[in-house]
């Protein structure tokens, strides 16, 4: 037998209790105070990663990176699928059988034929056709020489085949002009790189007046626009890319200002008008514009200006000081949104952006993930600030599942409702200083975040946007910028088509075979903008 432990601990008296009680204490609260510190310490130098991170990129020319993370809302959001179906793929869709082979076999007398056992194989052919055109060469008695004819489509030392295998995979697949002249060498094409640019910049305007038109039928026929933009270097100076799209468009726009009045310009699909009507006088009145001014400009009402120059000519005549340059621009956004209106457009149709100041024109709405995203930029000092900030994302995230659904079937009788929800959530104050300012900057916006109630067609969020602009960030990152005019117009025209054939549901490359004259034998596509409209 064992004896008893002498090891085993005494119970302590209740004055040892207090001692030992007080002793973890104060230890709890040193460590609570090192854990504050660290986690300060953290932030300070995620904030200085971040800012070495945007000095690299501004000496690189480069937009800075957000220094938050993204937004998990409208994924956490999605609504689950009601069963186990299964999303057909892309493999799904049926192939057009270009030719059929019949494999016999040597059956014994007496066996009975029992029809075919069929097998697919897809292949794909790629192969460099170099074919030498002999044309005969004749002499008449008066002295005259006469050249046999090329076949029809054929230009210049190379065919259609060739140009759209470049723009398909420059433009889709993102592969620079020096992979592209290896990729056609190997394949036993002797070609240049000066060539392959000229095959994706020269001879475009077809495509450039096709993409013309399909902003013009956007603009006409959908009842929303969402925005966004992103840097674009030209020329070797910095610039912007502007996307302008719908459900079934997408355009890109590239120039040097990323201002109210450029977007209003881009909105005008190609027209140089400026217009002063009774829409351009209310712009104006909305504008801190001196009453004086405003007098003189209103006596301009119902003339339509063909240019820029002419416009400020007859400013000059009213005694109006076009050298303001804060008063000008003033000016020409209000002429600018006048000629828009005086042509129709932008009616009835909501503008969705990212909040970003120059995007706010006609009926505004607010992307909700660009609001919610706020709240990633936050630093709690506390685990109290920590929990009010999920607890204000938790009932932001229900909010808009509630949005999400009703958008789907909506009903009048609800919008009170989410009116009164909006008001609870950013109308609370937690205590929380910054986070208290953040839901009082929502709360004044909250026209712009509940225009789906009046117009439950338009999007929640500008995703489509980001979506298309992620080709525009990429080929900035492959290639650098553009140094010509052509270049230029050659990446916004080709991804803005490309991208409106994605939303269409067509083939880019059996687009570019249509419009080259490849696709013989095959239903000509109808010309995009028709497309377009004929969706609306």
């Amino acid at each position: 037998m064992t004896g008893p432990r002498s090891d085993v601990a005494k119970p302590l008296s209740q004055k040892a209790l207090r001692l030992l009680v007080s002793d973890l204490a104060g230890k709890i609260e040193r460590l609570e105070e090192e854990v504050e510190r660290l986690r300060l310490d953290n932030s300070n130098l995620h904030a200085s990663n971040q800012a070495l991170k945007d000095e690299i990129a501004r000496l690189k020319h480069l937009p800075p990176r957000p220094p938050f993370k993204p937004s998990g809302m409208e994924k956490a959001t999605q609504p689950r699928p009601a069963g186990p179906g299964r999303r057909p793929g892309r493999g799904a869709k049926r192939d057009r059988v270009t030719r059929e082979i019949t494999l016999p076999v040597e059956a014994p007398p007496g066996s009975r034929f029992k029809g075919y056992k069929t097998v697919v194989r897809r292949d794909l052919v790629l192969v460099a056709e170099v074919v030498r055109y002999k044309r005969e060469r004749w002499v008449t008695p008066e002295g005259q020489t006469l050249i046999a004819p090329l076949p029809a489509g054929i230009a210049g030392g190379f065919g259609p085949g060739v140009r759209r295998f470049c723009l398909a995979l420059h433009t889709q697949g993102q592969v620079t002009t020096e992979r592209l002249t290896d990729l056609l060498n190997g394949i036993g094409l002797a070609i240049s790189k000066r060539q392959v640019v000229r095959l994706l910049t020269a001879d475009l305007e077809a495509f450039a007046q096709e993409d013309r038109a399909v902003l013009q039928a956007g603009l006409v026929t959908s009842p929303y626009l969402t925005v966004d933009d992103t840097g674009a270097r030209h020329a070797r100076r910095p610039g912007v890319t502007t996307q302008i799209g719908g459900e079934r468009f997408c355009v890109f726009r590239t120039g040097r200002s990323k201002s109210r009045l450029n977007f209003l310009t881009l909105l005008r699909g190609g027209c140089e008008e400026y217009v002063v009507n009774e829409a351009a006088l209310d712009y104006l009145r909305r504008q801190p514009v001196e009453a004086a001014v405003l007098a003189r400009v209103s006596q301009l009402q119902g003339h339509v200006f063909g240019s820029q120059m002419e416009w400020w000519q007859h400013l000059l005549r009213c005694s109006i000081n076009i050298f303001d340059r804060p008063l000008l621009q003033a000016l020409d956004e209000a002429a600018t949104w006048g000629a828009l209106r005086h042509h129709g457009l932008m009616a009835n149709t909501v503008v969705v952006s990212d909040d970003a100041g120059q995007f706010r024109v006609a009926t505004h709405a607010l992307c909700w993930v660009h609001a919610e995203r706020h709240l990633e930029k936050l630093m709690p000092a506390s685990p109290k600030q920590a929990k009010a900030v999920e607890l204000v994302r938790a009932a932001i995230w229900c909010f808009y599942r509630s949005l999400k659904l009703w958008k789907q079937s909506p009903a009048p009788d609800a919008e009170a409702s989410f009116r009164r929800q909006f008001n609870r959530i950013f109308g609370q104050r937690t205590g929380y200083k910054e986070l208290d300012e953040l839901l009082a900057r929502l709360a004044r916006r909250k026209a712009e975040l509940l225009r789906v109630l009046e117009r439950p067609e338009i999007p929640l969020h500008t995703n489509a946007s980001e979506n298309d602009l992620r080709a525009c960030v990429i080929k900035r990152k492959i290639s650098g910028g553009t140094m010509s005019a052509d270049g230029r117009l050659a990446r916004d025209v080709m991804l803005g088509l490309s991208k409106t054939c994605r939303k269409l549901g067509l083939s880019f490359f059996a687009y570019l075979g249509d419009r080259l004259g490849l696709n013989t034998g095959q239903p000509k596509i109808p010309p995009l903008a028709d497309l377009v409209t004929r969706a609306a």
